[in-house]
């Protein structure tokens, strides 16, 4: 029915074991541990990290090219999205904020 390769079955079920082995390495362990104080401290800053990752160049840059004029409608979008956030702390509020400079500035002036 399959034409399989043995190489092919072989790298395929040494990455199954493989992925098994490390997902379920914290299952293994009878005693409970823990992360020490500086890699907990650290991952609460992972996902602003992440976040910032994404969305600044995204912002900031067009085709892999810092944007060469204020005209962007996505600029003055991430300043209404940041003023807002810092005045209602709503993740919501923050995105319709921001949606509502970006599209009529987007659509209505084509910037």
């Amino acid at each position: 029915m399959f034409d399989v390769d043995p190489w092919t079955f072989l790298t395929i079920l040494g990455l199954g074991v493989i992925t098994a082995i490390t997902r379920g390495f914290f299952f293994f362990s009878s005693k409970p541990w823990s992360l020490p104080h500086w890699a907990q401290r650290g991952l609460q800053y992972a996902p602003i990290a992440a976040l910032s990752a994404v969305v600044i160049p995204e912002v900031v840059m067009t085709q892999g090219q810092l944007i060469g004029t204020w005209l962007d409608a996505r600029l003055f979008a991430a300043a209404a999205g940041s003023v807002w956030f810092a005045w209602q702390r709503s993740v919501l509020g923050t995105i319709l904020a921001g949606m509502a400079v970006y599209l009529p500035l987007h659509i209505g002036l084509g910037w």
